[in-house]
């Protein structure tokens, strides 16, 4: 079956090639135009078509995917590739056959040609194709802040293609990850959701009033314009440690602002509770000494 369809391929290649020259030969006859001054102009329109076209696509996808929240930069990516590339060997095929060159045996080999660069780039392959389930389930877009794979790298996606994914860290280093890593592993996206709790625990002395130090913890975090009303924040008691009573507070906020808060309430705890007559305990051994008599 395969050397049918090689065949017929071949065969009506090399009627378009046939079809071509006769295009052209007529071209030529009616004008007085000598062949290869015609072959020249119609390559010349021929390459200013595809390249035309190509653009037309390209900037069709990017508005779209500008208009479209659904239709991701590399779903756009994807789709203007692909498209280009029919354009383009369209383009070249119909090149050779203005000057008549046969493509059977270039046809012939690109069977052999696939089967040497399909073992040659398998990684490359992989992330390929990786990048385009990237595409088709969109986990996440430009600017997105993401964290990819358990303990792995954390950052803004900056840019991504069909190959890789390009991150900003906090720390502003600059991570190139590889889309066959990226779809096999764990993506957790931040930036996905509109809200994100932070959560965050105070250790306070067994001595110390527990209802007192919530209130202070609550309007504490509370004042913070940042702090989303609904849901409120929380505060309670975590656990009982080896020092102290553990208390929780637990606030929700817009992801842009999770970090701000974050620092600033660990910033100016202590001195709220100090300021209340609260403090924090030491890790602390009692020692009992029993005299013998």
């Amino acid at each position: 079956m395969p050397a049918l369809t090689a065949t017929a391929a071949s065969a009506s290649s090399t009627d378009a090639a046939v079809d071509m020259e006769n295009i052209v030969e007529s071209i030529a006859e009616g004008t007085r135009i000598p062949g290869f001054v015609v072959s020249i102009i119609l390559s010349v329109l021929i390459f200013a078509a595809a390249k035309v076209i190509s653009y037309l696509i390209r900037r069709f996808f990017k508005r779209l995917s500008e208009r479209n929240p659904k239709f991701s930069v590399l779903m756009a990516s994807l789709l203007w590739r692909i498209c280009s590339v029919l354009v383009w060997m369209i383009a070249i095929l119909s090149i050779l056959a203005v000057w008549g060159i046969d493509l059977t045996p270039l046809i012939a080999g690109l069977g052999v040609t696939g089967v040497v660069l399909g073992f040659a780039l398998q990684e490359s392959i992989g992330s390929l194709f990786s990048g385009f389930m990237i595409a088709v389930n969109n986990p996440f877009r430009v600017g997105d802040w993401v964290e990819i794979g358990q303990d792995g790298v954390a950052g803004t996606v900056i840019a991504m293609d069909l190959m890789c994914v390009t991150l900003a860290t906090g720390d502003n280093k600059k991570y190139t990850v590889n889309n066959k890593y990226v779809w096999s592993n764990t993506i957790l996206n931040y930036s996905y959701i509109e809200r994100r709790r932070i959560d965050m625990s105070i250790d306070i002395g067994y001595s110390m009033d527990t209802e007192k130090a919530r209130k202070v913890l609550f309007d504490l975090v509370s004042s913070y314009p940042e702090v989303l009303s609904d849901p409120a924040p929380v505060v309670e008691v975590n656990k009982y440690g080896a020092s102290g009573i553990t208390l929780i507070v637990r606030p929700w906020v817009k992801p842009s602002d999770y970090w701000n808060i974050y620092w600033r309430f660990n910033g100016e705890v202590l001195s709220a509770l100090r300021a209340n007559g609260l403090d924090m305990p030491f890790n602390q051994l009692d020692v009992h000494i029993i005299k013998e008599e």
